[in-house]
């Protein structure tokens, strides 16, 4: 790099591939070592802000998934986690939920805290490395949507009950960043407004640096909505964030004319890495995206790069060797 600072910093999404030694012998300890190889893998790569690999949701029934709406729902109070069968056959008529055969639960009473503590799975990971920590969790928006709905009155109602429980849970996260992950906004793009409403009451109790990531889908390797960041411009632009963190690499480059149009106070974190693909960018790749989405938005509007989603379906080698190139890439680029 030309300086000692980088201008782009490079981090991740959030998701990693869970080790397999963990899935065989799973214990609290043995979670903290997989959290500290994660980690230390990152630190290695040379990434600026680091993330726990989402393990703190580790589920060792359910070691498949990466937990992104039942670690959250399940320790709830008003939540009941199982279903009738005529509630099963009626959430798989709800629209956007093709990707999913069962609801994670029942709202059935007034949301609260339950048992749910980010506040530890934070510490957990704080205490593991010096270098910035990224803490990431689900938004209320794709919660409320997972969710059925049998107590409040809509599920915006519902989204602003769940958000209110977040929202006091991040206010005590110890984190360098905090990002909330909206992964089911881009196919509803109808449903920004009350989104952008129920999002900033969790940002807003983020006493550190807010971001947000939005993506379509990684189920399999492969995207579950369509749409066009275009539809989601004016939610961009309401979020009470330091920066998104976005899906790209796998979009058109054209559409990263849309972004010109964000507002200047908030940073973009350019997807430059391609999660649904096996092969690895070489770092003069990843250069170069970073010099056509410069030319396209102007420089200094990228604050950060990162893959377009979390690692969780590739194998281990192939994250690793994307973490390592993304950085690579980044020095290239700022060095030239």
């Amino acid at each position: 790099m030309s300086q000692d600072k980088p201008r782009i910093k490079t981090t991740v999404v959030g998701s990693y591939p869970v080790p397999d030694w963990l899935v065989a012998l799973p214990s609290e300890q043995a979670l903290i070592d997989a959290t500290r190889a994660i980690i230390g893998t990152q630190e290695t790569a040379g990434l600026d802000v680091v993330c726990d690999g989402e393990l703190y949701r580790f589920d060792i029934n359910h070691p498949e998934t990466n937990g992104m709406i039942e670690y959250f729902t399940r320790p709830m109070d008003g939540i009941r986690n199982d279903s009738t069968f005529q509630e099963v056959l009626d959430y798989r008529e709800q629209k956007g939920m093709d990707f999913r055969a069962q609801p994670p639960g029942v709202v059935d009473g007034p949301v609260d805290h339950g048992t749910l503590d980010l506040p530890y799975a934070a510490m957990r990971a704080r205490r593991l490395t010096k270098r910035p920590l990224k803490f990431t969790l689900t938004g209320p928006h794709m919660l409320a949507k997972t969710l059925i709905n049998e107590h409040y009155t809509d599920v915006s109602e519902l989204a602003n009950a769940i958000a209110s429980v977040l929202a006091e849970q991040v206010r005590h996260v110890e984190a360098d960043v905090i990002q909330v992950d909206e992964a089911n906004l881009p196919g509803s793009p109808d449903e920004w407004e009350w989104a952008a409403e129920a999002i900033n009451l969790v940002l807003d109790a983020v006493r550190t640096t807010p971001a947000v990531h939005l993506c379509f889908g990684n189920y399999g390797g492969q995207s579950i909505q369509e749409g066009t960041w275009k539809n989601l411009i004016n939610y961009l632009n309401s979020l009470h964030t330091d920066h998104i963190v976005m899906e790209n690499a796998h979009r058109p480059i054209e559409e990263l004319e849309v972004f010109k149009d964000l507002d200047p106070k908030i940073g973009l974190g350019l997807g430059v890495v391609d999660i649904k693909r096996n092969d690895v960018e070489s770092p003069d790749a990843i250069a170069r995206s970073l010099e056509q989405a410069e030319k396209l938005i102007g420089t200094g509007r990228i604050t950060y790069i990162n893959p377009d989603c979390g690692f969780w379906m590739l194998p281990r080698s192939v994250a690793d060797a994307k973490i390592r190139t993304l950085v690579e890439g980044r020095d290239l680029y700022e060095s030239r």
